[in-house]
């Protein structure tokens, strides 16, 4: 799909500057009006483009600054969903926990929106991230379908209308986040069925990023999976899943998570070429997209930026010696 040798990207999120995460409070107080909070994300848009443009990355996306998890934010926007209150996730993390409890219907566009406005202050090339429907449904309550395996059908139908809007608004890269997905190796063809309903007819180039879970679990079954590219967090786990996939012909374009998105320390250019050339054991080089393990936000931003910038400089010199 891509014609530049180890593109680089993102998986989706970038840490949200101060000020914005200030302005969203005060919007929720009622204190800022829909036009003001609107230019402040929009400014913070800005911001992440011009780091990423910096920082050198190919293909960027929005740091998803108008979205503050990845599973409540797409709810909000779906007819049927409704949020109930706050679940804690592991440590003193906490996310709106959504709940099905009616009929899961098309309301409003998820991410043509911010897809046409950063088309319109960039010309980089652009991923559009957006939750799959086996992870939303997996992370929500269902109140109202039989059982899981229709709720997911159901979300994967209404988010095929979605995929199809934005390669009308003109994406041509759309990533599918599905983390729960290695972590219920008893559901993949659940997962596999969703994958085929919600890309059915979405002329587009599809990732789909996981991470989390055994993936010794999902593969080589996941291979079978309708997208294009199967993008994996190896960093964090010492790319000893690498193994896993030499057993079998890694048949898919490889997303390669070689930046560790749990750790502030900075990789030195030398591991992160080091890095990547393990990816070459499991593909050839033309095949090989760069990235982080995982979103970037909960880092500090200066430092979110630095690995992006230590991850872009390693390339282009791994790039020079291919």
């Amino acid at each position: 799909m891509s014609n530049l040798l180890l593109p680089t990207t993102v998986v989706g999120s970038y840490p949200k500057p101060k000020w914005l995460n200030r302005m969203i409070r005060e919007y929720r107080e009622g204190k800022l009006s829909d036009d003001i909070m609107e230019e402040a994300y929009k400014d913070a848009i800005k911001l992440v483009v011009k780091e990423h443009e910096i920082a050198g990355v190919d293909i960027i996306w929005d740091g998803e600054m108008r979205r503050e998890e990845m599973t409540s934010y797409f709810a909000e926007h779906i007819e049927g969903f409704t949020i109930y209150g706050e679940v804690r996730v592991w440590g003193n993390n906490y996310y709106k926990k959504p709940a099905i409890v009616d009929e899961l219907r098309y309301k409003d566009e998820l991410a043509v929106g911010d897809f046409k406005y950063l088309k319109s202050i960039t010309n980089k090339r652009i991923k559009v991230p957006i939750t799959g429907p086996y992870t939303i449904v997996d992370w929500s309550f269902n109140e109202y379908y039989k059982n899981k395996e229709e709720a997911v059908y159901a979300l994967a139908e209404v988010m095929n209308i979605e995929l199809k809007n934005l390669v009308k608004a003109g994406a041509d890269y759309i990533q599918l986040d599905e983390p729960a997905i290695p972590t219920h190796d008893d559901e993949l063809e659940i997962a596999k069925n969703a994958t085929e309903i919600v890309t059915k007819g979405v002329n587009a180039y599809i990732g789909m990023h996981m991470c989390y879970g055994d993936y010794r679990k999902i593969y080589p079954e996941i291979l079978e999976f309708k997208v294009d590219q199967l993008d994996f967090e190896l960093a964090n786990k010492k790319f000893v899943d690498l193994k896993i996939f030499k057993e079998y012909d890694f048949t898919k374009d490889l997303g390669f998570g070689c930046i560790d998105v749990h750790t502030r320390r900075i990789e030195t250019k030398e591991e992160v070429k080091e890095s990547i050339r393990k990816a070459f054991e499991i593909v050839e080089p033309k095949r090989v997209y760069v990235d982080p393990d995982c979103g970037l936000k909960l880092l500090p931003k200066r430092i979110a930026f630095e690995k992006l910038k230590v991850m872009v400089e390693a390339t282009k010199e791994l790039r020079e010696e291919l």
